[in-house]
């Protein structure tokens, strides 16, 4: 390493983000970059550790350990202390097609497995990621690379977000003539509507990247909606190959009384229905809208977060957030070591937003849902919950049970449903003939990404489950190298 004293000379230092105050007045990005200087020092954090376990993308416990799509992270750091920004730059790209979205989105598993955090605070291992590609886009360093030589093979690949478009840059690049079907009016996937513009924009960032796709030579259809007004099995027919990365959207459901009270939402289309509103001319013509609620989201995760962001930049009333979960701790339990995903408590963006308006995290945990309660013209007026705790069954897993008198009710005109997602939407599946497995994902062996039907790959959420984007990026990568291999017999693709 360049300065194989630097993690004992530097403390861990994060850019400093925009104020709570300041930042919920608008829908821009939050985050800032250091100086380089102070970068340098960051990446000099980085140890001649030996055997590095942040690049080493393995579940552990069933969470991320170390970055899925193995980003050479002790390499990079090394050429940022060095002051080589091009050649780290290039040195990122080997592995990761899209640095500026994980850079930005991604919870980053390689810090909770960096080796210096066994003992003190890990390296900023994303912070100085996210400067590499951004200063690349800013210094021109990134323009677009068509392949020299073209096949004779056509791919389809159906749906765009993180999966989708690291199908399609690893196949446009071997040279296959690549066309994306994308359902919405954008492409982008859960990039451009699953996530709120704050967290990663959409024209500056999204687009950009997608616009230099197309000028290396992928083509995007939007507005097609495979199964409704595309024919799948027109598709089979006109391509050489498809590879499916439609995601898991199928939302898990609230299964309580008064469910169909109006003003109850699925995340994802509260979401959607933001970012559209603000890209098509102004956030205040979303039709789903908080301002002046009492706005309740049921269920954590990134995207509970999102929402309660959301929220406080529609300008809510109130905002309390449901987690059935107990609340974690502030440093890693025994049974949860290194190099495992650290299950630590964490006040992410939206809650600390919500707490510099509201006084504290919006956060109440334990806490399940048990009715819904509704006004004279059928709108939601209020919840009412029960605190609960986690007992073992006869079969011995853990199974939450009402704590008696914990009842409460909470004011809400809005309820945000975050509760995850159960799998992939199946119509489609069931045209193109596809097997699925006993949770409704498609069947495909991870690594080698094939379905029962001849020429047809999956990859992402719909064949894993809901996951990271990170993850999505490793599979499409992956998927695109088989798929690949299927078409010429061999590939070169990493």
């Amino acid at each position: 390493m360049g300065k194989p004293t630097g993690f004992i000379e530097y403390l861990r230092e994060l850019p400093v983000d925009r104020t709570p105050v300041e930042r919920v007045r608008d829908w821009q990005e939050f985050h800032h970059h250091m100086d380089e200087k102070r970068l340098a020092h960051q990446a000099a954090r980085c140890m001649d550790c030996g055997v590095p376990f942040c690049h080493t993308g393995t579940l552990i416990s069933g969470m991320a350990s170390g970055c899925p799509v193995n980003n050479l992270i002790p390499e990079w750091n090394d050429l940022v202390y060095r002051g080589l920004w091009r050649e780290a730059l290039e040195r990122l790209h080997k592995t990761n097609n899209f640095p500026e979205f994980t850079g930005r989105v991604c919870p980053a598993p390689c810090e909770g497995s960096c080796v210096l955090g066994i003992t003190a605070p890990p390296v900023t291992i994303k912070s100085v990621e996210n400067a590499i590609v951004d200063k690349g886009w800013d210094q021109g360093w990134i323009t677009p690379e068509a392949p020299a030589v073209r096949s004779d093979k056509r791919v389809a690949v159906i749906g765009s977000g993180p999966a989708g478009l690291a199908a399609a840059a690893q196949l446009n690049r071997a040279g296959h003539t690549v066309t994306v079907l994308e359902r919405e009016d954008r492409p982008g996937g859960l990039l451009m509507y699953g996530i709120p513009n704050m967290k990663l924009d959409k024209k500056a960032v999204v687009l950009r990247r997608i616009e230099l796709m197309q000028q290396e030579g992928v083509k995007f259809v939007c507005n097609a909606n495979v199964g409704e007004n595309v024919e799948p099995m027109l598709l089979l027919r006109d391509f050489d190959a498809i590879v499916v990365c439609t995601g898991a959207t199928q939302p898990r459901d609230l299964a309580v009384e008064n469910r169909n009270l109006t003003g109850v939402h699925f995340a994802m289309d509260y979401l959607t229905a933001s970012t559209k509103a603000l890209l098509d001319g102004g956030p205040d013509r979303s039709p789903i809208h908080a301002r002046d609620k009492h706005v309740v989201v049921v269920g954590g995760g990134d995207t509970g977060t999102d929402c309660v962001a959301t929220a406080m930049r529609q300008g809510c009333k109130s905002l309390t957030q449901i987690e059935i979960m107990a609340q974690p701790p502030l440093e890693r339990a025994d049974d949860n070591p290194w190099p495992e995903w650290p299950k630590v408590y964490k006040l992410d963006y939206g809650q600390e937003e919500a707490a510099a308006k509201f006084g504290s995290d919006p956060r109440v945990y334990v806490t399940t849902v048990k009715r819904l309660n509704g006004d004279a013209a059928g709108g939601v007026r209020s919840l009412s919950t029960v605190e609960v705790t986690w007992q073992k069954d006869s079969s011995g897993r853990l199974v939450p049970a009402d704590v008696p008198g914990s009842e409460r009710e909470i004011p809400a005109d809005l309820v945000l449903l975050a509760m995850g997602f159960t799998g992939p939407e199946q119509p489609l599946l069931a045209e193109l003939g596809v097997r699925t497995d006993s949770r409704s994902n498609i069947e495909a062996e991870h690594g080698v990404f094939t379905t029962n039907v001849k020429g047809v790959f999956a990859a992402g959420d719909c064949r894993r489950g809901q996951s990271l984007v990170v993850w999505a990026i490793n599979e499409g990568r992956g998927a695109a190298r088989e798929c690949d291999r299927y078409l010429m017999g061999a590939t070169d693709l990493p």
